[in-house]
């Protein structure tokens, strides 16, 4: 494929899994990006229902591997659960597609039929929730070197190899995801659901093959026991820890040696097994506790920037559902015969993605070296800053567009069911945009995960990185289920009115343009204050 021929520096395994990723996310995208109009056109649900049904779906699926990841690190090698939950990812996809058949014959008019849909989605998420961060950890681990601290010549070259990974990693994953907008959807819209939804499951299928396939020339990380059993250590410390305080043991938290002499002095007729055990679950409550205590320190040093990357996945939310449902009412027609599906749209900002992505390294990143004198040209923080800007004013172009699709609807006095003549090619500016902006923000995200939490953390680096756009999908769905209380009471239209004559998609737009500016402001300021681990822990490796 494209990118064993472009992705130079990197070996045949990281490549062979690039390659899988696309797949994988091929199957995603071929369910998720025209889902709305499956929801609203044969469930028969509200703009507004399957847009939060939508988000609540994408972001449920982005917030398990967060759930998933500590027992993944801790019980199972990354090998193991990719097999197993690709079994899960397979079975929710042919779920999804026999609902689809079923209701060829059967329309969804009970509440147990939608049931079926919903638990088969949540198959999906269960399934990719620990497949994703452990592929994408497992093809990082394929790298020549893998160690704690990149400081010296050969670490800098990694350092750089793992960039180059990262960026073809996402080439990849696009690649996959504008195959699975464009051919789904038109398949979808024209020869049916049941089709459209039964190609994702067979997709899913051969990448599993592959996958199993390439297991030769996979470089299998050897076990760290040390890092791989702390999390049930941690369990087993918590219930000694709940035990003594239930039976009124005395603990001295400071002091080990006293601690257990304490003890000791309770029961001096125990025998010297039990004795020798007991002292050994000490030794092994305070060792947990510093585990437990330093991964939360991890997790907290992280938490502000997380946090003011949560608009940013706000924004990108909106292709798959108020976009698709803005490019529903306008001229889509290419000649005569032929309607452009409008979820396909969503093609644009993958589209961008691939087209650019060589750009930034060929033309964006040399000119930057010179203005700033920086070896990277600029660093993974400032890369997801220009991102984050570049949404603002995505979204503001949104907000322009929507404004003059509702002037000219009003002008026209067209009827609900007609189209609004305006081309859906207005709408390409704001896809393109938030394309280029994915090229900075989604891509830094990934590294600066990565690079941000030690080796025995890698797989919950990913996981972290994928619940910004969990907890960014459930706000979305509560945006919308607060903005349309507040916006349908005392008879009026909701923002989100069926009717898209009377919609008011524009101040949600500007909305989100005005949080998104002010979350960027408030992440500058975290990043001034913010020092990366390296700093941390080698003063001099920059």
């Amino acid at each position: 494929m494209a990118e064993e021929g472009r992705a130079q520096g990197l070996s045949k395994a990281c490549v062979l899994l690039i390659v899988i990723a696309g797949m994988e996310r091929f199957a995603f995208k071929g369910v998720a990006s025209n889902l709305v109009t499956y929801l609203t056109d044969v469930v028969k649900m509200s703009n507004s229902s399957a847009a939060k049904t939508v988000n609540s779906w994408c972001g449920f699926t982005s917030i398990v591997p967060l759930l998933v990841a500590p027992l993944a690190d801790s019980f199972w090698d990354r090998y193991s659960t990719i097999l197993t939950s690709s079994f899960l990812y397979v079975l929710g996809l042919g779920a999804v597609a026999s609902t689809a058949l079923l209701w060829t014959y059967t329309p969804p008019s009970t509440t147990s039929s939608s049931a079926f849909l919903f638990w088969s989605l949540c198959l999906i998420s269960l399934g990719q929730g620990a497949y994703n961060p452990s592929l994408q950890a497992f093809g990082a681990d394929q790298l020549d070197h893998d160690d704690e601290l990149p400081c010296t010549s050969d670490d800098k070259k990694t350092s750089k190899k793992k960039g180059l990974f990262f960026q073809w990693w996402y080439f990849g994953v696009c690649s996959g995801s504008l195959l699975g907008v464009i051919l789904m959807s038109y398949i979808q819209d024209t020869l049916g659901w049941v089709l459209g939804f039964a190609i994702p499951m067979f997709a899913m299928v051969i990448s599993v093959v592959f996958f199993t396939c390439g297991n030769r020339i996979y470089a299998h990380k050897p076990d760290r026991t040390m890092y791989n059993k702390h999390f049930p250590n941690i369990l087993r410390a918590i219930k000694m820890k709940a035990s003594r305080l239930i039976n009124g043991g005395i603990a001295l938290p400071n002091d080990k040696s006293n601690m257990a002499e304490l003890e000791l002095e309770e029961r001096p007729l125990c025998d010297q097994k039990v004795c020798s055990n007991e002292v050994s679950d000490l030794n092994l409550e305070s060792e947990s506790n510093t585990h437990l205590i330093e991964n939360a320190k991890i997790v907290l040093r992280l938490l502000p920037i997380w946090t003011m990357l949560l608009v940013f996945a706000v924004i990108f939310q909106q292709p798959a559902t108020f976009f698709t449902k803005q490019g529903m009412t306008m001229k889509r027609n290419i000649g005569k015969n032929f309607k452009i599906p409008p979820a396909t749209l969503q093609s644009a900002i993958t589209l961008s993605i691939i087209l650019l992505m060589p750009l930034y390294d060929k033309v964006f990143i040399p000119i930057t070296k010179m203005v700033t004198r920086n070896e990277k040209g600029i660093s993974v923080m400032q890369r997801m800053g220009v991102g984050m800007f570049l949404s603002v004013i995505a979204m503001i172009i949104a907000a322009v567009v929507e404004t003059k699709r509702l002037e000219i609807s009003r002008e026209t006095g067209v009827q609900e069911s007609e189209t609004v003549p305006l081309s859906i090619f207005w709408l390409l500016p704001q896809y393109v945009l938030l394309g280029i902006s994915d090229i900075f923000t989604v891509v830094g995200m990934q590294e600066f995960f990565y690079n941000e939490v030690p080796v025995r953390m890698r797989t919950m680096g990913f996981a972290l990185y994928t619940s910004v756009f969990g907890v960014g999908s459930f706000l979305s769905a509560l945006m919308i289920s607060v903005i349309e209380a507040f916006t349908s009471s005392g008879g009026r239209h909701s923002w989100f009115s069926d009717d898209m004559r009377e919609d008011r998609l524009d101040k949600l737009y500007w909305l989100l343009a005005i949080a998104s500016a002010l979350s960027l402001l408030f992440y500058a300021i975290c990043c001034k204050c913010y020092k990366c681990r390296i700093e941390l822990e080698n003063g001099n490796c920059k």
